[in-house]
């Protein structure tokens, strides 16, 4: 007897119509010399250009004025090159020199997949029954960055899925750069990220064992005013860069859900900001915080990344650090088992591993846990989301890599106290790309960062061949039977 998988007849498509207001810059002598046209100009032809373009863009971006005027305040400096006083600058000449430094991005234009699903903070005015969730999807736009982006939904007594239309408009968060570093953490993450060790020895000199942004900056430009050779200045300006991944990040209080997108900040994460697993987390005192591992990347290097928030308005993200802390797929489980955050990741590309730890930034010591066992994933097995708990066990979603490269799921179950223990584990896959989903930017690929229980079906949103997200749902009683059993069978729709 095969399982049965009920696939949902929802899905989420990516928009090209979601589009961000960003800072765009060609250097900086093609600045001053924008900077010099628009001087040239009269106050009545610059009115004549700028305000039909506010005309326009208001409708497309929420406050247009305000960003137009923030990248005209980032070239300052190009500005006063040109020969020019940035405070004598009447106003609609300084939107308009905004506006020649602004760009429209399109998020979604490529594709909306990899959701990860959580219980909305707010559960208020429902009926029984009902849920509340906040999905969170991986967007890919232009030259395949990838962003953070969100939808909430409510999920009703039949478990049937209604995704909340996004808003209108798209906004950026504010960057808040105050963290407190600690050295040894610092320069050991600036070690990986393979900065020049003669430069961190020398600015490591100079630093205490704690510090902030401020100090760190001032160093570096001091030293880096010292150097002739451009390779040297580039080291300096990465160790800057990596400064950049420890930041905070705040929306707008009159922001929805769906207008908040957590685009790529540092340069160690310019081509996007990867699969982000999201785990509402249980603290000792009965306190919530809702985490998510996530992996930054700059085109050539990986970075995991560390994002926790208590109301998905205001995000504090750091990078992880130690053995464990390399590759891609991330996963904390959602409370801690004998007193230690423990994590599961796939450090070698291909296997699954389990860590503990005390702290929730420095993770080492990985024990394998799961290897490619069966041929739908003998290239790797990795997690689809955090572990879930329920009465038999720590529930995990898998994926599985298997022959044409075809992306498939799975799961596994371990102990509640001890999950270095597999109690039971699928030989075939749960969810398989069916003739429907085949097809995408990426094909042949089911892949989650998330599910969730509720009313009695785990419910798994999935992105269907890196295109757009749909979801499947499986009693779970029947799934934990079938793992306990061992006894395991090929899964139908």
């Amino acid at each position: 007897m095969r399982l049965l998988i009920e696939r949902k007849p929802v899905k989420v498509y990516p928009d090209p119509k979601r589009v961000i207001a960003r800072f765009f810059f060609n250097g900086d002598e093609r600045a001053k010399d924008v900077v010099k046209h628009v001087m040239s100009l009269s106050k009545e032809e610059v009115f004549g250009i700028i305000s039909p373009l506010l005309q326009e863009y208001s409708k497309r971006h929420r406050n247009i004025t305000k960003i137009l005027t923030r990248h005209c305040k980032k070239i300052k400096k190009n500005i006063e090159d040109a020969g020019y006083d940035f405070e004598d600058l009447e106003k609609y000449c300084r939107l308009l020199i905004g506006s020649y430094f602004t760009h429209e991005y399109s998020i979604e234009s490529a594709a909306f997949f990899n959701p990860s699903i959580v219980e909305d903070p707010d559960q208020s005015d429902l009926v029984e029954g009902e849920k509340r969730v906040i999905i969170s999807f991986r967007a890919v736009g232009e030259g395949h960055i990838s962003s953070v982006v969100f939808r909430r939904a409510l999920i009703d007594r039949n478990n049937d899925i209604t995704v909340i239309p996004a808003g209108n408009y798209i906004d950026e968060a504010e960057v808040i750069k105050n963290a407190i570093y600690n050295k040894k953490l610092f320069l050991k993450k600036a070690v990986d990220s393979k900065i020049a060790i003669e430069i961190l020895d020398e600015v490591g000199n100079k630093l205490e064992e704690k510090f902030d942004y401020s100090t760190l900056r001032k160093i570096i430009l001091d030293s880096k005013n010292l150097q002739q050779n451009d390779l040297s200045k580039l080291e300096y300006d990465k160790i800057l860069w990596l400064s950049d991944t420890y930041h905070e990040i705040s929306f707008s209080r009159d922001t929805d859900i769906s207008d908040r997108v957590i685009f790529p900040i540092s340069e160690f994460e310019r081509k996007g900001i990867e699969d982000a697993r999201f785990v509402r987390f249980v603290k000792d005192d009965g306190s919530v915080v809702y985490y998510a591992t996530y992996t930054a990347f700059d085109g050539a290097m990986i970075m995991p990344k560390l994002l926790q928030t208590t109301d998905f308005y205001d995000f504090k993200i750091s990078p992880l650090h130690g053995v464990g802390a390399q590759n891609k797929n991330l996963a904390l489980f959602p409370r801690k088992i004998n007193g230690k955050y423990v994590m599961m990741s796939r450090i070698d590309g291909c296997n699954n591993y389990l860590m503990y730890s005390d702290r929730l930034t420095v993770w080492d010591n990985p024990v394998r846990l799961q290897s490619p066992k069966f041929p739908w994933e003998f290239i790797q097995i990795g997690n689809c989301g955090s572990p879930i708990e329920t009465e038999e066990g720590w529930l995990v979603i898998t994926h599985g890599v298997g022959p044409m490269r075809r992306y498939c799921l799975g799961a596994s179950l371990f102990d509640l106290n001890d999950p270095s223990i597999e109690i039971g584990r699928l030989n075939e896959p749960l969810v398989i790309p069916n003739n429907d989903e085949r097809e995408g930017y990426v094909p042949n690929v089911l892949y989650s960062c998330g599910s969730l229980i509720h009313n009695g079906e785990l419910i798994i949103p999935y992105g269907l061949s890196d295109y757009c997200s749909s979801f499947a749902g499986v009693k779970i009683d029947v799934l934990l039977d079938r793992l306990k059993s061992s006894s395991c069978a090929i899964a139908a729709d």
